[in-house]
């Protein structure tokens, strides 16, 4: 139901979007942002839930306008996280941590981009790489091992101008990840992560 969603507001985005482009200006933010995963999980053999971490990172997202009201935002970053299968008939089982790679392409709508307030909508796709998996030192496991994830985000902000060039920025987005995990090449687990990520930061328009 949540991909149906956000599905249908990135259809409705992009069916209103101008059919030509012209050149406009870009946009280039540096936000701190919170990562706050909606986790949960569907484990084969052993049964449980999964607890994953909220992580506080920053993030780099480039705009570029392609009318004065469309554009089309890059947003960059990484975040680790520790994870832990809870309530297994294992017990709990720490899982050790993982770092995501999720860059993010969103079309955004902006309300009001000539104004001292300047609120915006998107929507957009994302792909979520996993690396740097580790499992804890002494750790019964041997191996981890996490899919890469490909779905649908949806966004909401506002930029506040102090001046020509300069903006400062509060942005809300929902990302849809889930990965298929491989524990000791054996037991397999259907996670979603789905995080909430709230940024605060500072832009200049060039």
């Amino acid at each position: 139901m949540k991909r149906l969603y956000l599905t249908a507001a990135l259809v409705a985005l992009v069916a209103a979007a101008p059919a030509s482009a012209e050149s406009g200006d870009w946009l280039v933010r540096l936000r701190g942002i919170n990562v706050a995963p909606n986790e949960s999980a569907d484990i084969a053999t052993i049964g449980g839930d999964v607890d994953i971490d909220t992580s506080i990172v920053p993030e780099l997202d480039i705009t570029y306008f392609v009318r004065d009201q469309w554009a089309l935002e890059l947003i960059l970053g990484v975040t680790p996280h520790d994870v832990m299968a809870v309530g297994t008939s294992l017990g709990d089982v720490d899982l050790g941590d993982v770092t995501l790679l999720p860059p993010t392409l969103t079309l955004q709508y902006h309300l009001n981009p000539d104004g001292q307030v300047r609120p915006y909508l998107g929507a957009g796709v994302n792909y979520t790489h996993f690396f740097d998996a580790d499992l804890p030192a002494g750790s019964t496991l041997t191996a981890i091992d996490y899919d890469a994830s490909f779905g649908l985000a949806a966004q909401a902000g506002v930029d506040f101008a102090l001046d020509e060039d300069w903006v400062f920025n509060v942005d809300v987005k929902y990302i849809d990840i889930d990965t298929d995990v491989t524990i000791n090449g054996a037991i397999a687990a259907d996670v979603q992560i789905d995080p909430v990520v709230f940024g605060l930061g500072f832009g200049r328009r060039f």
